[in-house]
């Protein structure tokens, strides 16, 4: 079978999307190429961002495949699944222009797991994966009857039927995944906000997958959900062929990079620089020391809140007081360049603390964003408790109450959100 892999030509004009907005290796392809490839299928892999390719031209090069079978993402990375895209414009508008012309369609992305009625209606898609997509994928491929295939959903006239649940990927055992030189060299300018010194290409590999944690305002329920690590020598493998290709910087994915001494002392030895997202709490200070010692440049600490009743509200089971966390984000920046703690803004928190507490982390080299309203993403406990199970205006309803949370914006912000029906008016079929 001929599979076409596709990361659409992302537009972030009025989002809510206040990520990292430069080019992502797409690493779930990047996956499900290897195990459908090892499947004897032929696969063309494409990314508008890194390529280069509009929408409109990405559907032509499917159509110039011949492909029998098109999947396509719903965000733009696996990087910022928990902060994706609300709306679905960009996927639609590829799927507009293949207008059919690459067999059956598949849908991946947190929006078909958490949302998959909508999610079918709005891209016209024939199925979605429910959960981390590889192996599902790669089942497609090999059978005619998508309806059997486990950890899926599609529609029946206008309702939604599904057969199973959430799919969990092995993902342990995911080979070393090789990228072409091109894509490679688009993707030089990959750093942080406020990290300017990158040496050599950008690129993502990721080492764990999933969060042993269960905060209130994480998606993951429906979505990367079970804590796994990948095999110590692919990672080290990947992260070789990355330094060959000339990369001088890689950026963990993974939802929580928890120490792995193993991994940090291999790194050592590299002429690699990386980044990572943890919880400041996991780590003692010989650990944030090792960090160091292996080129981690840049920890963005999911904090949330400069307060214990803060942290108790979004459930982030953390022991550890503010004045502790604080030390550990100072002593951190002793040894990583950039430091930065993410924040929330929660009704519990006291201004006043709030204030003191970024100033002082501020004044000693640690940058603390001004709170961003919390988005209740669906599946997320926080949008469960405040309306229950997702259902198809989900999206449509926490979008709306985030835009009703805003009194200023942040300084990790660039401009003001417009309405979800606004933004998919263009593209969307409902």
């Amino acid at each position: 079978m001929k599979v076409a892999l596709v990361n659409p030509h992302w537009t972030y004009e009025h989002s809510i999307y206040f990520g990292c907005r430069q080019p992502h290796l797409p690493l779930e392809l990047g996956y499900c190429k290897a195990l459908l490839e090892a499947n004897r299928h032929e696969v063309l892999m494409l990314d508008g961002q890194l390529q280069d390719l509009d929408n409109a031209t990405l559907a032509e090069r499917v159509a110039a495949f011949g492909a029998n079978m098109t999947v396509v993402t719903t965000a733009p990375t696996y990087l910022f699944w928990r902060c994706a895209p609300p709306e679905l414009r960009v996927p639609a508008e590829f799927l507009k222009h293949l207008a059919g012309r690459g067999g059956r369609t598949v849908a991946v992305g947190p929006h078909g797991s958490a949302t998959p009625a909508p999610t079918l209606r709005k891209l016209g898609a024939d199925i979605v994966v429910r959960g981390e997509c590889e192996e599902v994928v790669a089942e497609l491929a090999g059978c005619d009857d998508w309806t059997a295939v486990p950890d899926t959903a599609w529609l029946d006239g206008d309702a939604p039927a599904s057969n199973g649940g959430v799919a969990v990927s092995r993902f342990v055992d995911h080979p070393a995944l090789q990228w072409p030189s091109d894509w490679i060299a688009a993707h030089a300018h990959h750093h942080h906000r406020f990290d300017t010194n990158q040496k050599g290409f950008g690129a993502e590999v990721e080492a764990s997958r999933g969060c042993p944690y269960n905060c209130s305002f994480c998606a993951k329920i429906d979505f990367r959900d079970a804590y796994r690590r990948r095999n110590h020598d692919a990672v080290i493998a990947e992260i070789d062929d990355l330094i060959a290709q000339g990369v001088g910087y890689v950026y963990f994915i993974d939802e929580i990079f928890l120490p792995q001494k193993a991994l940090l002392e291999a790194l050592i030895s590299r002429d690699v620089q990386f980044g990572v997202q943890t919880r400041i709490d996991l780590w003692k200070p010989e650990l944030l020391e090792l960090l160091g010692e292996a080129g981690c440049v840049s920890i963005e600490a999911g904090l949330e809140s400069l307060t214990v009743e803060g942290r108790e509200m979004l459930a982030k089971r953390c022991r550890l007081d503010t004045e502790e966390l604080a030390a550990l984000l100072v002593d951190a920046r002793r040894h990583v360049p950039f430091v930065q703690a993410n924040l929330i803004g929660v009704v519990e928190d006291d201004p006043a603390l709030v204030d003191y507490w970024r100033k002082h982390l501020i004044d000693n080299g640690v940058w603390a964003n001004e709170p961003v309203p919390l988005y209740p993403y669906p599946s997320s406990p926080s949008y469960r408790e405040l309306w229950g199970e997702p259902d198809d205006f989900a999206w449509e309803r926490a979008h709306e109450h985030y835009l009703a949370s805003f009194r200023t914006f942040s300084d990790i912000q660039d401009q003001r959100p417009r309405a979800l029906a606004e933004l998919e008016s263009s593209c969307c079929n409902r």
